[in-house]
């Protein structure tokens, strides 16, 4: 089972599989360019597993060149659109790619990394002429086994880590997902998440194998009245986001104050949503299905979610497994938490929708997949009823805007330059990102804030940025010398200090 043919079997010739812009495909014509470019490819030696790098905006060129790659036996590797040279020759170099497909808009910008980086790149108008001129003879694949996607996250060290999912892992969710969202043929998706993030991805994935189409839009942080706009235009029944979205959308857009009939559900997930947040949404929208979700890339997207119905008496938990994935939550003796108390335990995952591990990464790879099961690094409670709830994540991880940033990797940055001490970067609860990038810095000598804004975003990508610099005499640190962060995030909720500069 090829999980890319699967996905395109199921639509409609003329059915819009999707708009964008003024543009629209239709499921005949995106069948076709699949299946052209993906002859393509392999007709210019690729063989399958190899992979094949992909950076581009959500656009038709994403989906026919992601879709095609997976046809054609490859192994697709999306590419973060805002990323510095660095990641971009980890990434290359980690995952040992010999071509890539990149977007008009990322042309100019990656051309010069690319031929540093010693691969091959085909632009759109590359990529457009290429045709098969032969047989093509479709590699078989072993759906359990061989990788559809390599899908790079920081994870817990701030390197970028290759998650490895393959064929079996996509069908495995995708079908889940439909099944409780109840898609249709009918359903049309605003999407303004990222492709290269595994929940965008699965919005593409999950309305395709319905037959359903999406509807792409990337200016949402600029412009978020001309997507309600569109939401309303396209008839949409349905739009998915992290938590920043939905703060945007309730504290900056008149989404509560416009309608739309054809609004059907709500998906969201990519971290907690403050449940007063929710409340609002839950009056503003009653007609409208809120699906709470809480998913993981190492699961290919999602672990559990919380019916609708459930909201008004569960909120604040993020459910129960999906229909094919089992979760537990155990002590550190491996034994399960007892329902109904304040005992916590990690959450651990088990299903055939759990990546294969981390490319070229047994240390990672053995520490997170253990016999198959995932173990998610959350640490949660069960009710009496068996609904799950996060009290804490382990990992030392800022989920900013959707994004998962390093702590450790910002750090490493900031202490680069000479004039630095210390530094211990936290994230702080932001109105709109969910968390924003705090650094905490003992210099010792005179350094701006600009100084050091302007050196990381020469060395990262503009979300890992701090969003304040805030100068120390001294760090707090525990009896064994370790920074106590506890301590930094008390000072946050403390009234500004002198020493205290935004950059």
């Amino acid at each position: 089972m090829n999980i890319a043919k699967t996905i395109l079997s199921v639509g409609e010739d003329a059915a819009v599989a999707v708009f964008h812009g003024g543009q629209t495909l239709t499921y005949r014509e995106l069948r076709r360019q699949v299946k052209r470019l993906a002859g393509a490819l392999l007709a210019r030696g690729h063989v399958k597993g190899d992979r094949i790098g992909l950076c581009s905006e959500n656009s038709p060129f994403f989906v026919v060149a992601y879709l095609a790659t997976i046809r054609a036996g490859l192994v697709s590797v999306p590419f973060p659109t805002e990323l510095c040279q660095t990641t971009f020759a980890q990434i290359v170099q980690n995952a040992g790619i010999k071509e890539m497909l990149v977007s008009n808009r990322h042309e100019s910008l990656l051309r010069p990394w690319a031929e540093r980086a010693g691969v091959t790149m085909l632009g759109e108008a590359e990529v457009e002429p290429l045709t098969a001129g032969q047989a093509v003879h479709w590699p078989e694949i072993d759906p359990a086994r061989d990788l559809a996607a390599l899908m790079f996250t920081s994870g817990s060290t701030g390197t970028p880590k290759g998650v490895m999912v393959s064929h079996q892992n996509i069908a495995c969710n995708t079908r889940d997902i439909i099944a409780y969202l109840r898609l249709t043929a009918q359903d049309r998706v605003m999407v303004v998440l990222p492709f290269h993030y595994c929940f965008g991805i699965s919005l593409l994935h999950t309305h395709l194998l319905a037959g359903a189409s999406v509807v792409l839009n990337n200016g949402f942080r600029l412009y978020p009245e001309e997507v309600l706009q569109e939401l309303q235009r396209r008839d949409c029944t349905g739009i998915a986001g992290v938590p920043s979205t939905y703060q945007l959308l309730l504290r900056k857009s008149r989404f509560r104050e416009l309608a739309f009939p054809a609004l059907r559900w709500l998906q969201q997930a990519g971290g907690k949503l403050p449940n007063a947040c929710i409340a609002e949404i839950l009056v503003s929208f009653p007609q409208v299905q809120y699906f709470l979700m809480y998913g993981q890339t190492e699961a290919t997207a999602r672990l559990s979610y919380l019916p609708p119905v459930r909201l008004a008496d569960k909120l604040g938990s993020i459910g129960t497994g999906l229909r094919s994935t089992r979760l537990e939550v155990l002590k550190p003796d491996g034994q399960p938490v007892t329902p109904g108390t304040d005992e916590t335990g990690e959450i651990v995952a088990t299903g055939d929708n759990i990546a294969l591990g981390y490319w070229k990464d047994p240390e990672e790879t053995a520490k997170y997949f253990k016999h198959g099961r995932l173990h998610t690094g959350d640490l949660a409670r069960v009710d009496a009823d068996g609904f799950i709830f996060i009290v804490e994540r382990e990992r030392e991880l800022i989920k900013s805007g959707g994004n998962r940033v390093s702590a450790k990797e910002v750090e490493e940055v900031i202490a680069e330059l000479p004039e630095i001490v210390e530094v211990a970067v936290v994230g702080a609860p932001h109105e709109l990102l969910g968390e924003a990038i705090k650094a905490f810095v003992v210099a010792k000598e005179a350094i701006t804030p600009t100084a050091i804004e302007l050196h990381c975003r020469q060395r990262l990508p503009l979300f890992k940025v701090p969003e304040e610099i805030v100068f120390l005499k001294n760090m707090p640190h525990n009896g064994s010398g370790k920074v106590l962060k506890t301590k930094l995030r008390e000072l946050l909720a403390q009234p500004a200090q002198p020493n205290s500069v935004c950059p």
